[in-house]
């Protein structure tokens, strides 16, 4: 099926990474798949619990029950995330070219008091059926991303127009694996080159096969 992306002008966003947690290098040859980009100190990822854009409370065990691309962002975010999602959003079909139509995107708000799961599913339908939008309490976010060591902070008093920092990467994970790799923000994201959706298809379908 065909579908028109979103294609937002990035502004540059350094204050993103500020703070993050998360240390990266270049290359791994004796990995075929390796996006390029490696995690230092030990993997990502474990469990969470959250809720659903129905309103039911999961558990990451729940939800990552096929391979997923994991990205940690806000739907009033101005820049960054909505090419971060449609690039993920783009990557599905790919995906779904190659066989590979039992991948998922999970998008994980860092801004709980304005994502409603009302407000995520209709952001998340926008971008793919197989998109799905989580949200939490304030204490349920912060644990997951403390398991995947995402930098995020509200940065605005104004409750209606306020901006969150965030680190602007996707995470391949699955039901086997666990975490797998990292990707970069889309090109553009934040003033860096980034991964294009073929990147991202190319990459999680190398693994994909080898597993």
């Amino acid at each position: 099926m065909k579908r028109t992306y979103v294609t937002v002008a990035a502004t540059a966003a350094t204050a993103l990474l500020a703070g993050s947690a998360i240390l990266l290098w270049l290359g791994d040859e004796d990995t075929p798949c390796r996006s390029g980009t490696t995690v230092a100190g030990g993997a990502l990822g474990g469990p969470f619990e959250l809720v659903s854009e129905t309103g039911d409370t999961v558990t990451d065990a729940q939800i990552i029950d096929r391979p997923s691309l994991i990205y940690f962002g806000y739907t009033y975010c101005p820049d960054v995330c909505p090419l971060d999602a449609s690039r993920n959003a783009e990557a599905l079909d790919l995906l779904a070219e190659r066989g590979h139509d039992n991948v998922q995107a999970l998008f994980i708000t860092v801004d709980p008091e304005r994502d409603t799961p009302e407000v995520l599913t209709e952001y998340t339908d926008y971008m793919h059926p197989d998109m799905i939008g989580l949200t939490g309490t304030p204490e349920q976010i912060r644990a997951a991303a403390k398991a995947y060591r995402v930098y995020y902070q509200r940065q605005g008093d104004d409750p209606a127009t306020y901006l969150v920092d965030h680190t602007f990467y996707t995470y391949l994970v699955t039901p086997e694996e666990g975490f797998v790799d990292i990707l970069r923000g889309a090109p553009g994201a934040g003033g860096s080159e980034g991964q294009s959706a073929e990147d991202v298809a190319a990459i999680t379908a190398c693994y994909l096969e080898r597993f």
